[in-house]
């Protein structure tokens, strides 16, 4: 077995729908959104790195994706989701 980052596995946890959900579409939009942060984060210092700016637009769009599935899935899971990593919208 991968042993995760201390982060991811926080991060795992903590969204997980029952124990050793790692595919849901809380988790993955909780991995996510930790993802856009280290890249915006990594893009605030380097203004010019256009590649890694590609990379956050594309994960950025990944995630309002599986946000839209999720909507449609079930309106309360994503309510409380959007809530609980304060995302706007």
């Amino acid at each position: 077995m991968v042993t995760l980052p201390d982060d991811k596995q926080k991060i795992i946890e903590s969204f997980a729908q029952k124990k050793g959900d790692t595919g849901s579409p809380e988790v993955q939009v909780a991995l996510l959104t930790h993802k856009i942060m280290k890249l915006s984060e990594h893009l605030d210092i380097n203004k010019k790195d256009n590649h890694s700016r590609r990379g956050l637009l594309k994960v950025i769009a990944k995630r309002r994706r599986i946000l839209n599935y999720l909507q449609k899935l079930d309106e309360k899971r994503y309510k409380k989701l959007i809530q609980k990593l304060a995302l706007k919208k």
